[in-house]
């Protein structure tokens, strides 16, 4: 089998992946009070899995769901079901600069791990694009890592856990359709988030308040993922990721104009530093064959 390779299109996916994160942001904060993480992630995923039934079933591509990788497909889920609760529980520990400068390390992770996982090759340009994007980041947020907390550790272990999700999603690329994909993850996260709000007896339905917003949450969870599972098909994991350094800026920018927060200059310095690595990764990229040698499906 031939992996494509389209550095541009992966791109322009990454980008609906930030505006999409970005939704669930504002809705998440929304829903806060009513709903526990637990909660808010057992109906994202009921909602997706409902979304993923109604649009694959439209387009008669259900029968494209396999079950000969249910392992790989448990393993991605838990990584991503685990660190999403524990960037969850850390927003409510840490100031939240902290917490996105934490979660931002994990391109960093997917670069560095990629060669191990994937047998990716690790480019003196993507070693610069993590850097400088990492560099943005601590510019924007100015983390301090001097006394590390259960907080800051929660976070630490969530950008590890969404960096092994990330890789789990560009093994399961090669030969598993994205619908498949999707059915498994809102399936799985279904039934994690089930066991997990009820451990304590009681589960929220949502109300006329929280519909509206989970409903946000649902769809934009379902997009942002199907938006990473395109672009990690069409690029390598180490070129793909990093592009998500851009949700940082973007959630500044609509902090500034939906919640008054104030714009510091370093924000502004900081995103363009990340705009530089990730330009530089892209242009890199773009040079390269349409397409990659052939690979062996796992």
């Amino acid at each position: 089998m031939t992996q494509t390779h389209r550095p541009l299109a992966a791109a322009l996916w990454m980008t609906g992946s930030v505006f999409s994160f970005t939704a669930m942001a504002i809705a998440g904060r929304a829903v806060a009070g009513t709903h526990d993480t637990f909660e808010i992630m057992l109906w994202r995923s009921v909602l997706g899995f409902a979304l993923v039934l109604v649009v694959a079933g439209s387009l008669n591509r259900l029968r494209e769901v396999r079950r000969d990788r249910m392992g790989q497909h448990l393993v991605r889920n838990l990584f991503h079901f685990t660190g999403q609760n524990l960037w969850f529980w850390s927003l409510t520990m840490i100031p939240l600069a902290q917490v996105f400068a934490l979660e931002f390390t994990s391109p960093i992770w997917v670069i560095l791990l990629s060669p191990l996982v994937l047998g990716e090759r690790l480019t003196r340009v993507r070693l610069f694009a993590a850097a400088m994007g990492f560099a943005g980041i601590l510019l924007v947020a100015r983390p301090d890592f001097a006394a590390l907390d259960a907080g800051v550790l929660a976070a630490a272990a969530s950008a590890i856990c969404f960096a092994a999700t990330n890789l789990m999603t560009k093994k399961l690329t090669r030969g598993e359709s994205i619908v498949s994909i999707l059915f498994w993850l809102t399936l799985m996260q279904g039934v994690f988030g089930l066991v997990m709000a009820g451990h304590d007896g009681v589960i929220r339905l949502p109300t006329a308040e929280t519909l509206p917003w989970l409903a946000v949450i649902g769809f934009c969870g379902l997009l942002a993922h199907l938006c990473i599972t395109t672009a990690l098909s069409l690029a390598p994991a180490s070129y793909v990721i990093p592009i998500d350094f851009a949700r940082l800026p973007v959630i500044a920018l609509v902090g500034v104009l939906l919640y008054a927060e104030p714009l510091d200059p370093l924000v502004i310095l900081g995103a363009l530093i990340i705009f530089i690595g990730n330009f530089a990764n892209i242009r890199a990229e773009t040079r390269k064959p349409a397409t990659l040698p052939p690979v062996t499906n796992p």
